[in-house]
């Protein structure tokens, strides 16, 4: 269609219906979206009564509703398994039956997952599974679609393990005899083959014997080359089933047979069966059978069999080590050449043929010698054991230079996951590879990159381990250029779109801080993390970063270095100009919680984290506020008891200053949290400041005895004076004093139940300034009292009621700021002083 261009019409006869055409095509295209719409008409049928039960809804669809209905209540026959499983079978499992027999492609596969379903989840017994599912799944095991017929077919293998061996033999092994016979359609032998592989694990091997083998025989030569390849294929299981006597006898003469068939995928099925066997041969079955029959296949395989030849390659490792004390010393360089020449096939460059018919060939074996390079490369580990590590670099090491270096990213990809294996089997020798890790790492395919990382920390431990030399410098001389390589590996990770391979990348680099000195990692690695992490707009990645560089700096022990990288994270992260750099630098501060020491983060980490209390962006609050537990998890009682006390500010600013209601919520939930906290205590620091305080214990109860005796001189004087003030009190009669007395009772108790009775001891702290903040409780800290952080949350949240005179002088009193001789004084005072407002109130209730 052409374009329409509004710009330049042409509105002459011969353009005008050239855009009618296009717009044409246009309303074309849209018909579809408005048939798709349904009418009025259809809405009302495919409507239902939605006081229906879902049992009812289930056999109303099914009955009278369109096959799109009913192939949704067969998807949700599980659902209804697990609520109601009686009623299900009795009145859906039926219509579900009835449905079937004419029901299209979608719904017989959905039924065929739904049945397996109900199965795996174990809704009803294995026998009640049998009488109600079984039938349905052996009547639509021949359907005429080849692919619902393997649907159900995969259902019922699966039953066959769950089935007593009863009802398999009854329902499943006596009818396949006829399903097994000539007469039968393809489609019903090929479903025999496999059901036979399956029930061979069923029985004994007798039974086997007597009712399986003779059909296996009978399918292994029918006339059509699908069923003999599909039975081919089960020899394997049925061997395992009837032991190494019988699979010498019966089987192994059919896998010859077999072998020589002139189909090419019935050979390639019998030589993949034989390789999986080898472990049931005997010696000589091996080298008089076997070991001929492989050797066929080699050579046939670049004559007139190609199709074996990628088979071949893939099993060429396990076929080689399983015919290993067989192979006399010809043919086992002749097999080790064998190999050597399957992976550089199609490498060679062919010389004066440039017709296309050739390079049509050529595109043509392309893939299929990509595939057998690629399987070489996936044996390789097998083919160093078959010539023994320590002929490795004379035997094997030109090829492994071929496959690391090969035109292919699949084949190299393979070499890169299977690098480490063969850096294993290497061990002391394992230094003559590192060049090809320099190139897989250098690698212009990320997906190599990716694969190489998976294990990249355990091969560089093997390289920095067992190396040629011992010292850790000699080491690392071993790999020269590695470090140019990693950074390489790491620059083009993160100039690609792929961000979880720069992500696992940097989460493998945490491990060079035990492959190469602290000095390369300053000045090659570390701050090009700290770049990331600035400049980066991946979160993961810049998590990673994060975490690294925290390994980076545990690991460096020069302080300058250190205290420059702390610098820099203070500075560049949690006073960064960006909320984003500010988050991360919490993150990054959650990393080091994780891995220094409580006393390394409140030494440099601590402070600077509070003062994002004061950020201008919500969300650095937000998250500041869920990482306050972990902050306060570093603090240690004395020890860290002024950083106690900043948190306790901070967080009393957050409570009265927050103004964002979603931050609020959190705050509030944190305060929560951390009064459920219980702070670690220095056992050693305790200890001292308790010895230092019985030294001086004479000295201090000797002054608060002369103190007392003084005060009580005091109060005794001011009584006397104060009675002598109050109007309407009589000192002379008994009848005065017991009132007296009385309000003072009054006063005292309104005094100690101005707060919650769990702290009315608060005048018994040690630290009497520490009231206007919170502590929380202290295991172990013998007599002294602290106070809870909901305690001080209360203080806080009811400051405006103590503007009256009469409440904050009772608040003083409680926590123990005014002397104790002026108690005495205050309560008589705050007595008369309530009396006489009560008495003015009655007088004048608007005043």
């Amino acid at each position: 269609m052409r374009p329409l261009t509004f710009s330049k019409m042409d509105f002459s006869q011969s353009n005008l219906f050239g855009y009618i055409e296009d717009l044409q095509e246009l309303t074309i295209i849209e018909r579809p979206v408005r048939r798709s719409l349904k009418t009025p008409e259809e809405i009302e049928r495919l409507t239902v009564d939605e006081e229906l039960s879902d049992i009812e809804r289930a056999v109303y669809l099914l009955s009278s509703g369109q096959d799109i209905q009913g192939t949704s209540v067969v998807a949700n026959l599980p659902v209804l398994m697990r609520q109601n499983p009686a009623e299900t079978l009795r009145r859906v499992l039926p219509k579900i039956r009835e449905v079937l027999h004419v029901a299209g492609v979608e719904m017989q596969l959905t039924a065929a997952v739904s049945f397996l379903t109900v199965l795996q989840e174990e809704s009803v017994s294995i026998h009640t599974y049998s009488h109600s599912f079984l039938h349905i799944i052996l009547q639509n095991l021949e359907h005429r679609d080849a692919g619902v017929s393997n649907a159900w077919l995969e259902t019922l293998l699966a039953v066959i393990e769950a089935l007593p061996k009863e009802t398999v033999r009854h329902e499943i092994l006596n009818p396949l005899v006829s399903k097994a016979q000539l007469s039968q359609t393809l489609q019903s032998r090929l479903v025999s083959c496999k059901i036979m592989g399956k029930v061979a694990n069923k029985f004994e091997a007798h039974i086997i014997k007597r009712e399986v083998l003779p059909l296996v025989k009978s399918l292994c030569q029918d006339v059509e080359y699908e069923v003999r390849t599909c039975m081919c294929r089960q020899l394997e299981h049925i061997a395992r089933g009837i032991g190494t006597e019988l699979t010498k006898t019966v089987v192994l003469p059919e896998l010859v047979e077999l072998a020589r068939d002139e189909g090419s995928s019935v050979r390639l099925a019998a030589f993949e069966t034989l390789v999986n066997l080898l472990d049931m041969f005997d010696a000589d079955d091996r080298s008089q059978t076997v070991l001929p029959l492989v050797k066929s296949f080699c050579e046939k395989s670049f004559k007139a069999d190609e199709s074996i030849l990628v088979s071949l390659s893939f099993h060429l490792g396990k076929l080689c080590n399983g015919l290993y004390g067989i192979f006399t010393p010809e043919q086992h360089l002749r097999f080790l050449e064998f190999y050597k020449k399957l992976s550089t096939l199609g490498l060679q460059q062919e010389n004066g043929h440039n017709d296309n018919q050739l390079h049509l060939q050529t595109l043509e074996q392309e893939k299929k010698y990509i595939s057998v390079r690629k399987n070489c490369a996936y044996n390789f580990p097998a083919m160093i054991v078959f010539v023994d590590p320590k002929n490795f670099h004379l035997e094997l090491y030109s090829i492994f230079f071929c496959l690391c270096h090969d035109p292919e990213v699949p084949v190299r990809y393979t070499m890169a996951i299977s690098f480490f294996e063969v850096a294993k089997l290497l061990n002391s020798d394992v230094y003559t590879i590192h060049k090809e890790l320099v190139t897989l790492l250098q690698d212009e395919s990320l997906e190599v990159l990716d694969a190489l990382v998976g294990h990249l920390p355990e091969i560089l431990e093997l390289m920095a381990n067992r190396g040629e030399n011992n010292g850790s410098e000699s080491k690392l001389l071993s790999i020269p250029d590695l470090i140019p390589a990693l950074t390489t590996a790491e620059q083009r990770a993160a100039t690609s779109l792929k961000w979880r391979t720069h992500e696992k990348l940097l989460q493998k680099y945490a491990c060079l801080p035990h492959i190469i000195s602290s000095d390369q990692i300053y000045y090659r690695f570390l701050h090009r993390m700290l770049t990331i992490i600035l400049t980066n707009n991946v979160l993961p990645v810049q998590k990673a970063a994060a975490r690294t560089l925290c390994i980076y700096l545990r690991y460096n022990r020069k302080q300058e270095q250190r205290h420059e990288v702390i610098q820099k994270l203070i500075e560049q992260l949690g006073q960064g100009k960006s909320y984003w750099n500010r988050l991360r630098f919490l993150d990054t501060c959650e990393f080091i919680m994780e891995l220094f020491s409580k006393s390394f983060f409140c030494k440099y980490f601590f402070l600077p984290v509070l003062e994002l209390t004061h950020d201008p962006v919500a969300n650095v609050r937000m998250k500041l506020c869920y990482l306050l537990p972990k902050v306060k998890s570093t603090l240690k009682i004395p020890t860290d008891k002024h950083l106690l006390q900043q948190l306790e500010l901070c967080i009393r600013k957050l409570l009265c200053q927050e103004k964002d209601k979603d931050v609020l919520t959190i705050v509030k939930r944190t305060v929560l949290e951390l009064d459920r906290m219980e702070i670690s205590v220095d056992a050693e620091q305790l200890e001292k400041e308790k010895q230092q305080t019985e030294g001086r214990s004479t000295n201090i109860n000797d002054k608060m005895f002369e103190k007392k005796r003084r005060d009580s001189k005091a109060s005794s004087v001011l009584a006397k004076s104060i009675n002598l003030s109050v109007p309407g009190s009589s000192s002379g009669t008994s009848a005065g004093k017991e009132e007296k007395k009385s309000k003072l009772v009054r006063s005292q108790s309104f005094s100690t139940q101005a707060l919650h009775p769990k702290y009315s001891n608060i005048d018994k702290c040690p630290n009497k300034s520490s009231a206007t903040g919170y502590t929380s409780s202290v295991s172990g800290m013998g007599k002294s009292c602290m106070l809870s952080f909901s305690a001080k949350i209360l203080c806080l949240s009811c400051n405006s009621l103590f503007q009256m005179t009469h409440s904050r002088l009772i608040l003083l009193v409680v926590v123990g700021m005014l002397p104790s001789f002026l108690v005495l004084l205050l309560a008589t005072y705050l007595t008369q002083l309530t009396k006489r407002t009560m008495e003015i109130r009655r007088v004048s209730p608007e005043g």
